[in-house]
């Protein structure tokens, strides 16, 4: 049997005819008609007022530090329990991340955590230069007590919703509560421009910052001349073909995640209530108020450790990753510091999440009948756990 992928890309049927129209008008360079339809299709779908497309979603992330003065000797608030490109950036300015530990209902950034970092920081004359808040795996973060705790301690908001295009917190698109927000279309993304990215901000100086960073900083002159550091970070126009045509896609694609997520939960509720010994199972909560994209459906288990159960998939031919090793525990931020949200206990809530939970194969490719055989391979697993002990 063909082995069941965690998550990749989805055409969905259009993307050849932005692509050949590129091509045919050879529109091939970081620049062009796809790029600037790209950024209007992203705007419009999301209510941000301004977006500048960027070659992935690191660098967007880094033009917004930029944006925001972060230099050298500066903090900048991250979770810990996120990929580590939401922190590279911090430390491409010379920043410190200081790492903020997650709650356990959306196993997002605390707001607990991120309080008790905020003040430690303001009694210590050093206040963060941003907090960079991650939705994680889709599911909305608490933004009503972040944003409150931001404005409390005037300090802005960077929104990394690379992981949460098309969810909502309030009625509101992620990416676009804070004061900048970014966007990932990496490969095995909800959509995808191969690699790509997008900067979003009701602040238009920003976004036209933003743009004028990524083109290599160039001035306004008759030949080469440059009064800034610049990056070759624009998303090529073949790429935002690709974009364009994933944009048509969008919801089809939610709709799909949300539907695996739903099986996921459905399937293992019944074993939980047929086999007595059958290990609990809790999936990530959607939270009243937020409507998760669910781009990957994860799962904790009790009693088991995730990686058995990856190794179980893998013998399977069905691909399954644990969830993200926290930050604060990587041996590169070793140094940095973190603020758990019961600083009285040994083990962190997100040292908690990665040691007991795993990502199952949510590519929208998959078929129920696939799905079924996933459900099967991970109850059978968790069962011969249950009797083992």
């Amino acid at each position: 049997m063909k082995r069941i992928p965690l998550a990749i890309p989805h055409m969905g049927g259009k993307e050849m005819d932005y692509i050949k129209k590129a091509f045919a008008e050879n529109w091939i360079a970081p620049v062009g008609p796809n790029v600037d339809l790209f950024e209007e299709k992203v705007r419009d779908y999301t209510g941000a007022e301004f977006a500048t497309a960027t070659s992935s979603g690191t660098a967007a992330i880094h033009l917004a530090l930029q944006l925001l003065d972060v230099t050298q000797g500066d903090t900048v608030f991250c979770p810990s329990f996120t990929f580590a490109a939401s922190a590279n950036p911090i430390h491409y300015q010379g920043a410190q991340a200081v790492f903020i530990d997650s709650e356990l209902e959306t196993w997002n950034m605390s707001p607990i955590a991120l309080e008790r970092a905020l003040l430690d920081a303001k009694q210590n004359n050093q206040l963060p230069k941003a907090i960079i808040v991650v939705h994680i795996y889709g599911q909305p973060a608490k933004m009503t007590e972040i944003m409150a705790l931001a404005k409390a301690y005037k300090v802005p908001i960077v929104e990394d919703a690379a992981e949460s295009l098309g969810s909502l917190y309030q009625g509101v698109q992620t990416g676009t509560i804070g004061d900048i927000g970014i966007y990932s279309f990496n490969g095995n993304k909800i959509i995808t421009t191969s690699g790509g990215g997008m900067l979003v901000s009701a602040n238009e100086a920003w976004a036209q910052e933003a743009k004028f960073l990524s083109e290599q900083a160039k001035d306004p002159a008759p030949y080469y001349q440059h009064e800034k550091i610049g990056y070759n970070y624009r998303l090529s126009n073949v790429s935002a073909g690709i974009g364009c045509g994933q944009m048509e896609v969008l919801q089809e694609r939610i709709n799909q995640k949300r539907l695996i997520f739903e099986r996921y939960k459905e399937g293992f509720t019944r074993y939980m209530e047929t086999f007595s010994n059958f290990p609990r199972i809790t999936c990530q909560q959607e939270i009243a108020g937020t409507f998760s994209n669910r781009w990957l459906s994860t799962i904790q288990m009790e009693g088991v450790h995730p990686l058995q159960l990856k190794e179980a998939l893998d013998a399977a031919g069905m691909e399954g990753r644990l969830l993200w090793k926290p930050l604060h525990l990587q041996p590169v931020f070793q140094k940095n510091r973190f603020f758990a949200e019961d600083p009285n206990v040994n083990i962190s809530n997100a040292q908690r999440l990665f040691e007991s939970g795993l990502c199952l194969p949510s590519a929208t490719q998959m078929t129920s009948n696939e799905q079924h055989r996933v459900i099967q391979t991970v109850a059978k697993f968790l069962i011969q756990a249950g009797e083992s002990k």
